[in-house]
């Protein structure tokens, strides 16, 4: 499977550059891979296709404010860093990304905030684009970590081209997010109300929860041709025990397991025993999905519409099926559903 399949023209203005007014009432795809049949529904709608003992596992990670734009010393060159993998708590060590990042060089100390509230000193270079640095702060540790999220923005991804409203701080978040270490949403859980959970517990579908806290592999560009050669940045999952016997369970009882969102079926794929049950596990994935690929796991999933030549749409592709997945994508772009972060969703059943 080559990258260039997963070019496609998308018209820029459907992007989406805020979210739906109320959470589910995005739009809806729903996609039949065995008829090939496409409906179009309300996202409230996705109710209607699950039943008693049916399971939706989500991924309950949580964002974290992780962008921080401050001033290098002595220039006062205006300098991004995005926080990405908190790395020594006594030490205040973070690996980080800087931009722009040929400006900065080991011992150089970057300020933050009025006053310079927060000052970091730049102490290694391991990549061409990645940082490590060292908050200079004194005081206690809970302090300093409300401090920097004080004056950390919510990590918009680039392709959001505007500034960060008050109202993304809650909508760029699931509602059930839990376990912080994300520093991007897993975006197909965005579309859940509390409303809409309710009413699935009511209906007897079983809602399971795991853990995969998003890096930046999951917007890193592919720049190979041959996608085989491509390779994810690791990311921690957790696959607790409790999820791990709802989703068996399911799995032994015929019923539904849809996995909502590519981060929650990535976790799901990454620990699988050789009779296709889901292990608990807790550790590192770099599973990178693409066609051909046979899923173990789950049988439906939610996934929003995701922009060309990302890993994102080659795994909803692979479950989906390519030439499916392409032309639902085309008939997408004509009713002028919104693709993105905070675009419209489809369920692939």
């Amino acid at each position: 499977m080559k990258l260039s399949k997963f070019k496609f023209n998308l018209p820029e203005e459907l992007i989406a550059l805020h979210p739906a007014r109320n959470r589910d009432e995005s739009r809806l795809m729903v996609v039949n891979k065995s008829t090939g049949k496409i409906e179009h529904h309300q996202f409230k709608d996705v109710i209607n296709f699950f039943n008693n003992q049916d399971v939706l596992v989500f991924n309950d990670t949580k964002v974290f404010p992780a962008r921080l734009r401050g001033n290098k010393e002595k220039t006062g060159a205006e300098i991004e860093v995005f926080l990405l993998r908190e790395l020594n708590q006594d030490q205040r060590l973070w690996d980080v990304l800087v931009d722009p990042a040929r400006k900065i060089r080991i011992g150089n100390k970057l300020y933050f905030g009025e006053d310079n509230m927060l000052v970091a000193e730049v102490i290694d270079n391991t990549t061409s684009r990645g940082r490590t640095l060292r908050f200079l702060y004194d005081g206690p540790y809970e302090e300093f970590k409300k401090t920097l999220y004080t004056l950390g923005e919510t990590p918009l991804p680039k392709f959001i081209n505007r500034k960060v409203v008050p109202e993304d701080k809650e909508r760029y978040q699931t509602v059930f997010a839990k376990h912080e270490g994300a520093i991007a949403a897993p975006t197909a859980g965005m579309h859940f109300s509390r409303e809409l959970l309710k009413k699935m517990e009511i209906k007897g579908v079983d809602l399971s929860y795991v853990t995969l806290h998003v890096g930046l592999g999951n917007f890193r560009s592919v720049d190979v041709e041959d996608l085989t050669k491509h390779k994810m940045d690791s990311e921690p999952i957790i696959i607790p025990v409790e999820a791990s016997n709802m989703v068996n369970n399911a799995k032994k009882g015929k019923h539904k397991i849809c996995a909502v969102g590519t981060t929650t079926m990535r976790t799901l794929e990454s620990s699988v025993s050789t009779q296709g049950m889901l292990k608990p596990f807790s550790g590192w994935t770099n599973k990178f999905l693409f066609p051909p690929y046979e899923f173990s796991v789950a049988d439906s999933m939610i996934s929003n519409f995701h922009l060309p030549l990302t890993t994102l749409v080659m795994m909803v592709a692979a479950f989906t099926g390519y030439d499916l997945l392409m032309s639902s994508y085309q008939v997408a772009i004509k009713e002028e559903y919104r693709f993105g972060t905070y675009g419209d969703a489809m369920l692939i059943i």
